[in-house]
């Protein structure tokens, strides 16, 4: 018996990380920028949201 215990996992020097991963690209949507109309469009799905949850039970009671 060993006196340490072997995985077979070999450290040969890599770093885990890839040659074609791009750093720093994501960016976290608080930080983004956005304009009225994804506002308006936010809005707008939120209207025929309220209107299908609770407009139609309403119209067919």
């Amino acid at each position: 018996m060993a006196d340490h215990d072997d995985h077979g996992h070999d450290d040969h020097g890599h770093d885990d990380s890839h040659g074609s991963e791009l750093v720093d690209v994501r960016v976290t949507s608080p930080m983004q920028a956005f304009g009225m109309s994804r506002v308006t469009t936010g809005l707008l799905v939120l209207a025929v949201g309220l209107a299908v949850v609770f407009g139609v039970p309403l119209f067919l009671a």
